[in-house]
């Protein structure tokens, strides 16, 4: 029995659809839209049968379709409308209506090409600065298209960790702050989604004051070599929303070998039916290709999927096999429900089997973090990871998607896999975790770091920890090397910011007891204060070796010569306080006052410095529209 090889008309009307919407700037003049009706009617006059039919002998098959004149077809199109690429068309046209009348097709395509017309027609500047800004804009032409936001539909999913702010400690109550590191992103490049591409301010929960300063890069000393892994440098300068407060900055350099050693790596790729979209599924096979891009030949890739279940795609193959890798990447496609847990059982299985001794052994995880099958208890698959990181392989999480993004689920696994948490919204995202700090991405220099600092009550009065909310540890799990902490990749820089009250300066924000007593007083050892009367406190650190379980300790005091430093304020120190005055800001503002946007905006354009990567440019842009979506809600 012989079948018919038909040409899709979706193929052909998508063709015609990539040769005119080269732009979103409209120059055509008034006749344009008539040409474009009559291309239009055209085309699907001729959707019910094409004469370049050919016969295939594949008994009982279904119509198979073929792309071979896909080409042409654009060709001809092109040629057609030359001089109507900038007319704007609709992104998506189904089988169902390409089947309805095509002159009713054809009429309402009509009318909305002259719609566009007009409205662009009105505002002409705007329409070319917007096109210009594309134009210009990195990856641009690969860059996912916007989509409509669930919220709007009333469907959005998105999870984050309920969050409190970080109070006002009394340093004669609370002398000692003792918190795990964290150089996790994830939730800067959410909320950056959220603001330049959703045009909306995010939902507090989603704004993490320490991963928006560690997102960028600060021009801290370097480690002299891999035998203490980071250095530390300490600054502090008066605080922009109470200028009687000091913001303490204590900040970590991460070393950065020569070379990293060979790695075996798992990409675990979500592909179940909530990865359809262009900018999940689409973006991660492309960012994904862009790391596979960067390997060696002495490293190894291996492929698993999951959705109702998990599967090996690609066995562990040699880096040098980039096309092998990249091909099976791309075959990849979204359907079905998410088992997650299978999936990480997977994974860890193929890179154990291929596990490189003094090599970096990782899973990473694509995935908008939407797991409804198998074991989807939070803490159950937690505990999962937890037990897998004995084996030596770590698990990093990069999330992708709007509408059910579970921030919270990705963030946690990797804190609990020894990995960090990035968020992928574009292309130039991509780049940048992937490529431009794939070492800090990849190899692990130190772990279980944990800061602790011990204040002064006869220097300093109060103190708060601004961010870091979810890796405060306790006062005695400083020393315990059984409490896990948070990593430090190659080359990564960790910041950390106190805003402080000096005893005496009238800053203080809680009014003393009435009724205290000498026996408070006597909790305070006097003999030290007397000794270190010099010091505003006393920073200790602990990590241990990437392959060791016992700890090391680096300790140093916070001299009071930082208060005459403070009129010498380093760009990198001014940059830092104006992230994370943004971050307060959009976290409901708590502790700023009355400082707002304005001055978010003032304090980031004096301190944006250098700018190499154009990423301090590009948060000077977000205060500006958060301000704007602000106003919009008033």
């Amino acid at each position: 029995m012989k079948t018919r090889a038909f040409h899709s008309p979706e193929i052909r009307l998508s063709a015609f659809h990539k040769s005119i919407s080269r732009s979103s700037a409209i120059d055509a003049r008034g006749f344009k839209p008539f040409i474009l009706a009559m291309v239009i009617g055209a085309l699907l006059s001729g959707c019910g049968s094409d004469p370049r039919v050919k016969e295939t002998d594949e008994g009982g098959a279904q119509p198979t379709v073929t792309t071979k004149s896909s080409d042409t077809t654009a060709e001809e199109i092109a040629a057609a409308s030359e001089g109507l690429s900038d007319v704007s068309m609709p992104a998506v046209v189904s089988a169902a209506e390409l089947r309805s009348s095509s002159s009713t097709k054809a009429a309402r395509l009509n009318e909305q090409s002259r719609q566009n017309y007009s409205t662009e027609k009105r505002e002409p500047k705007r329409a070319r600065h917007m096109a210009q800004e594309s134009d210009s804009a990195l990856f641009a032409a690969v860059r996912p298209i916007p989509e409509l936001h669930e919220q709007s539909l009333g469907r959005d999913r998105e999870q984050y960790l309920a969050q409190q702010h970080n109070p006002i400690r009394q340093v004669s109550e609370h002398p000692v702050s003792t918190f795990s590191v964290d150089v996790d992103t994830a939730s800067y490049s959410n909320v950056r989604r959220m603001i330049m591409r959703e045009g909306r301010l995010p939902p507090h929960d989603a704004v993490k004051a320490e991963e928006f300063i560690n997102y960028f890069r600060y021009q801290y000393p370097q480690p002299e070599s891999e035998s203490q892994p980071f250095s530390v440098h300490t600054e502090l300068m008066a605080s922009p929303w109470n200028p009687k407060k000091r913001l303490l900055k204590i900040g970590l350099q991460g070393y950065q070998p020569q070379q990293r050693p060979a790695a075996n790596l798992v990409f675990l790729v979500d592909v179940s039916g909530s990865m359809q979209s262009e900018n999940k599924l689409g973006l991660a096979k492309r960012s994904l290709k862009m790391l596979a891009q960067q390997m060696r030949d002495d490293d190894r890739i291996a492929l698993v999927v999951y959705a109702g279940a998990a599967g090996v795609v690609l066995p562990s193959t040699p880096g040098s096999e980039k096309y092998k890798i990249s091909a099976a990447i791309e075959q990849l496609t979204a359907g079905g429900s998410t088992h997650g847990s299978a999936g990480i059982q997977l994974a860890y299985d193929i890179a154990k089997q291929n596990f490189i001794n003094e090599g970096i052994n990782r899973v990473l995880i694509a995935s908008d973090g939407d797991m409804n099958v198998g074991t989807v208890n939070h803490e159950a698959l937690k505990n999962l990871i937890a037990d897998k990181r004995k084996s030596g392989v770590a698990l990093s999480t990069l999330g992708f998607g709007s509408g059910n993004y579970n921030y919270a689920l990705m963030e946690q696994l990797a804190d609990v896999g020894n990995g960090n948490a990035s968020y992928v919204d574009s292309l130039k995202e991509a780049h940048r975790v992937l490529v431009q700090q794939m070492n800090s991405t990849l190899m692990t220099i130190a772990k279980d770091v944990k800061i602790q600092v011990e204040f002064n009550p006869q220097a300093i009065s109060e103190y708060r920890l601004i961010g870091y909310e979810n890796r405060l540890l306790k006062r005695e799990d400083f020393r315990n090397d059984q409490v896990d902490a948070g990593e430090i990749g190659a080359g990564h820089s960790v910041t950390a910011l106190y805003e402080i009250s000096l005893k005496g300066s009238g800053a203080e924000s809680i009014s003393p007891l009435r009724y205290a007593t000498q026996n408070q007083v006597a909790k305070i050892d006097r003999s030290a204060i007397v000794t270190h009367s010099s010091e505003l406190g006393f920073v200790k650190l602990r990590y241990k070796q990437p392959t060791e379980n016992d700890s090391q300790l680096i300790s140093f005091p916070l001299s009071q010569e930082l208060l005459t430093s403070d009129k010498d304020v380093s760009v990198d120190m001014q940059w830092a306080s104006a992230v994370v005055g943004f971050s307060q800001l959009l976290s409901g503002a708590k502790y700023t006052a009355d400082w707002g946007f304005d001055d978010a905006l003032e304090l980031a354009r004096s301190a944006k410095g250098d700018d190499v990567y154009g990423h301090r440019a590009e948060m000077i842009n977000l205060i500006e529209l958060s301000q704007q979506w602000q106003l919009a809600q008033h």
